[in-house]
């Protein structure tokens, strides 16, 4: 469930807002002499102001292939190459993408609410199990029950608190 819940941070940090912010690139992944490489181990990022990101590769021969990365991710960003460096300048948002990211988030948080239950039945069939195999007391087992309820409702509304958060930064003008 921890698991999930960083899993969540992650993909929450991936959908971007008005902002320029490095974490956008954590799943971009570049064809790096013909292998797929995340795009932060081939570069470092600079937030130059509130719409530019500045990224220098650390090998100049692997720029063409980061900018094909760039334009065919999902970002919508357009980067401009200068022969060194990699200029990527987020367009403002509209209030329909904003509302597209807003529905992103939602599907994104309910994925993980999923996983998060599923860990839970999971458990819950463990948990069955010891009881009918005799190593653990009925009543030991219902204890363990609610406490794994109580753990879930914890990181479920953990996971749904995040996604009112990202909402609200989205929707933010």
């Amino acid at each position: 469930m921890a698991r999930t819940l960083e899993a969540t941070s992650e993909d929450f940090a991936a959908v971007r807002t008005g902002r320029a912010n490095p974490g956008l690139y954590s799943k971009v992944l570049v064809n790096y002499y013909g292998s797929p490489t995340p795009l932060q181990q081939l570069a470092s990022f600079a937030v130059q102001d509130a719409r530019t990101i500045l990224i220098s590769p650390f090998d100049v021969t692997a720029l063409r292939e980061i900018e094909v990365a760039l334009s065919s991710s999902e970002i919508g960003a357009n980067p401009s190459n200068d022969g060194k460096v990699i200029r990527v300048v987020m367009p403002e948002l509209t209030k329909e993408r904003r509302q597209e990211y807003v529905k992103l988030v939602k599907s994104k948080a309910e994925e993980h609410r999923v996983s998060v239950r599923n860990a839970r039945r999971s458990a819950k069939e463990f948990i069955d199990q010891m009881v009918d195999d005799g190593d653990i007391g009925e009543d030991e087992g219902r204890r363990a029950e609610k406490d794994l309820d109580d753990l879930t409702r914890k990181y479920v509304d953990q996971i749904d608190e995040m996604a009112k958060n990202k909402e609200e930064e989205l929707m933010e003008v």
